[in-house]
């Protein structure tokens, strides 16, 4: 096995080095800058040159980050390692990893649908493919992307009619620049929490463009809020940061949202359903594109996945990983 699982994570015995390791080692290669796979601690990373600016800031200024543009090869200890488009969030990679005849991608968290604001995904053929699952069941199927935003925008504008601002939860990197590139701007004035504006200066430092918007603490004294988007974490739900808007409505722009129920459980008044992960067609189209022997399943629903991928033939387990999809972007 080229990858196995230790204390520390996924670790390349032929190469020594682990990819996305859940605690401190010597040398990591980094899926993303999300929480959940890239943690602080380890003396080396290696990630896109994309992705540098944002994995920084979720690190810390001294941390020591190399960087491969993609598709670029580095051989580390002989092993060949390349980092691929995983189209989830700037920067975001697949892992290939290739020793003595072997080839090994790793997925970390990828998505299939257009997005403004990073690389598209690109399909890596291999023999053992490493596949995510948070979205890994039949319910999940993602709706055209121009029609989600279409929605924001309606909703957006209906709120204005009412005198309410509007205030959209999204995931501060990766969703929250994902919604700002595809709403309309001249409908009103956009701000941000300051989670979401630190992540669109790196953004503009890797030379994504996105619309202007304020930072919330950077408003004028008497901004008319009722005009407003406000695009802010999850976090920031239920904290008295929200007083400052007045009369408002708050949406939340996630994958889970495609699920009944799961509005009135986020307490919000609309849910739009965007999500930066793969859905069930598109993962399953993904896996057959690389025509890999052996399919490993992590974090969601591994064992949905897993069993359906068996039933056609493939050779599919599911690994257990700390790994936490949607839920660890925050």
């Amino acid at each position: 096995m080229l990858l196995q699982l230790n204390d520390n994570g996924l670790y390349c015995t032929a190469g020594d080095f682990y990819v996305d390791p859940w605690r401190p080692v010597e040398r990591a290669v980094i899926t993303h800058a999300h929480a959940d796979h890239a943690r602080p601690g380890s003396r080396h990373y290696l990630t896109t040159t994309e992705g540098a600016s944002v994995l920084r800031r979720r690190l810390h200024p001294g941390a020591a980050i190399g960087t491969l543009a993609y598709g670029e090869r580095l051989s580390i200890n002989g092993v060949d390692v390349s980092l691929h488009p995983a189209g989830h969030i700037l920067g975001s990679a697949q892992v290939c990893l290739k020793y003595r005849g072997e080839v090994w991608v790793l997925s970390g968290d990828y998505k299939t649908g257009r997005d403004a604001t990073c690389a598209p995904f690109e399909v890596v053929p291999c023999h053992t493919f490493m596949t995510e699952a948070t979205f890994g069941l039949p319910i999940y199927r993602w709706p055209a992307q121009a029609e989600i935003f279409a929605e924001i925008n309606a909703w957006w504008r209906k709120n204005q009619q009412e005198g309410k601002a509007s205030v959209l939860f999204a995931y501060a990197l990766g969703k929250a620049q994902r919604v700002l590139a595809g709403v309309d701007p001249t409908i009103g004035p956009i701000c941000v929490h300051g989670a979401v504006h630190a992540m669109n200066q790196a953004y503009a430092e890797s030379g994504v463009t996105l619309p202007p918007s304020t930072y919330v603490f950077d408003a004028a004294p008497k901004q008319d809020w009722s005009q407003a988007l406000i695009v802010a974490p999850p976090s920031a739900q239920g904290t008295p940061w929200l007083r400052r808007f007045g009369h408002l409505s708050m949406a939340f722009a996630s994958g889970w949202m495609r699920v009944r129920g799961q509005r009135r459980r986020r307490s919000v008044d609309r849910g739009f359903v965007l999500s930066d992960h793969v859905d069930w067609p598109s993962l399953l189209d993904v896996v057959a594109a690389t025509r890999a022997q052996r399919v490993l399943v992590t974090h969601g629903y591994t064992a949905t996945v897993a069993r359906w991928l068996r039933e056609q033939g493939i050779d599919a387990h599911a690994l257990d990983t700390q790994f936490a999809g949607e839920q660890g972007e925050e």
